[in-house]
């Protein structure tokens, strides 16, 4: 039995609340990723993805410059733990269409963070498993065509 340990990605980047959306897409750039840790202290409490700087700050007219991270990242994220089994989280994955996963310990501080590559490149025994859950992760999303106007985020 792999655990999240085993694969996961040690000492991620992270930003903090008050960082804003332009420090945060120069980050992902940086780092070509599309997703970056947001911590308090050394606790997690939130991520902001690619995705929610533009839909939850650009396309809402939000001042990337001044725009912080608080007011677009999501805060109630799913986490693992270090200990846990690497099939049951990538369940946990699949089922919740994610594709990376913070890493926390008792204390909630960010320790790791867990992707479908991580999973792959290192559980090649999980390869089947993996490619199973990706296209769970990636089906497509339906567009709204209601016509109503999209739900705003608290922020």
């Amino acid at each position: 039995m792999a655990t999240v340990a085993d694969v996961m990605t040690r000492n991620p980047r992270s930003m903090t609340p008050q960082d804003t959306l332009v420090d945060a897409a120069k980050v992902m750039d940086e780092l070509n990723v599309g997703v970056v840790p947001v911590c308090d202290g050394d606790r997690l409490c939130g991520m902001v993805t690619d995705r929610d700087i533009v839909v939850r700050g650009l396309a809402r007219d939000a001042d990337p410059k001044a725009c912080k991270l608080a007011d677009v990242m999501s805060g109630h994220v799913r986490t693992a733990r270090q200990d846990d089994d690497v099939d049951e989280v990538l369940t946990e994955m699949s089922n919740a269409q994610i594709r990376r996963m913070p890493v926390v310990d008792a204390q909630d501080r960010l320790v790791g963070i867990l992707s479908i590559g991580d999973i792959a490149v290192k559980s090649p025994e999980d390869e089947e498993d993996v490619g199973l859950s990706l296209g769970d992760i990636s089906s497509p999303a339906e567009p709204d065509r209601s016509g109503r106007p999209a739900h705003k985020q608290k922020g």
